[in-house]
């Protein structure tokens, strides 16, 4: 299935994380977005901070990581999967992740990250979907259209909503008979509303690059620790008109925080309040900027 590609803009784009960042703290926002532009602290120090991983950041990654290969695979061959070797795929692509930089060693002051700190959600994770019965399904009924899914595409998911940049990256798309069934994994807690929203987004990325109608798409929600559980959730036509409202009016807010936003370029950084609540601050990677404990 051909996904569309466009040239590159500087033009600032919508995506669910930017404006979760953006409306949680202004100043969060400037030093994950617009570092470089910053003049009181470098560029390498910001990049440094932006780029901290966490321990349940990356087991999500890892899992993410994992499940894309085991999809990529039926697209090869349906042989079963022989756990045992599957285990030590598992546990060679968790090593990598050992040599980031961690949230819990730059603040927590842990020493280092031990692999298996990683591994037994990972592992838990990657259990509850392999015996699933929707893992079941995939293998059974949607394996015949193993030609037109749609795994995690490259790159970061840019998109147009009526000439308007957005991005929205699936994690998992199926054509199966009539439906486009997305799936969405989740190995965090639950938060219905917010994922709920983030359906919708894919929802519209769907029926905008596909032309299928709301109806016609089954998008899903996969939680898959602590244990295996699903939601799906209806779309219609009005969900999709008021997602395109709820991205302008998003885009919008943020355009006003750039002196340049057809040049993607912020106002000073002092126009970029710090969030009121500190309570805020404690997992945030630029807390050491802002003073903040």
């Amino acid at each position: 299935m051909e996904i569309k590609r466009f040239g590159y803009t500087p033009i600032l784009g919508w995506s669910f994380s930017r404006y979760e960042t953006f409306r949680n703290c202004k100043r969060k926002y400037f030093y994950n977005y617009y570092g470089k532009h910053d003049s009181e602290y470098n560029s390498e120090k910001i990049g440094f901070l932006r780029g901290l991983t966490s321990i349940p950041l990356e087991t999500g990654n890892i899992t993410h990581e994992i499940i894309q290969s085991i999809l990529k695979r039926f697209l090869k061959s349906t042989e079963p999967i022989d756990r045992e070797k599957f285990e030590l795929y598992t546990k060679k692509n968790t090593l990598p992740s050992l040599s980031k930089n961690f949230f819990e060693n730059y603040y927590g002051g842990l020493e280092k990250i031990e692999a298996d700190q990683l591994l037994e959600k990972t592992k838990r994770c990657l259990n509850n979907f392999l015996t699933s019965d929707r893992f079941e399904w995939i293998k059974g009924s949607a394996i015949a259209e193993k030609d037109n899914w749609i795994i995690e595409p490259s790159g970061f998911g840019e998109s147009r909503l009526d000439g308007m940049k957005l991005y929205s990256k699936v994690d998992f798309l199926i054509p199966i008979e009539s439906k486009i069934v997305i799936l969405e994994w989740k190995t965090g807690k639950k938060n219905e509303t917010n994922h709920s929203r983030q359906l919708v987004g894919y929802a519209s990325w769907a029926s905008n690059h596909l032309e299928r109608e709301a109806s016609d798409i089954e998008p899903v929600l996969v939680y898959l620790f602590p244990e295996y559980d699903e939601i799906s959730i209806r779309v219609t036509n009005e969900d999709l008109n008021d997602f395109k409202r709820t991205v302008v009016e998003q885009t919008e807010e943020m355009y006003n925080y750039c002196s340049n936003y057809e040049e993607n370029l912020p106002l000073a950084k002092e126009e970029f309040p710090m969030v009121e609540d500190n309570s805020f601050c404690r997992y945030c990677n630029f807390k050491e900027l802002c003073q903040r404990n």
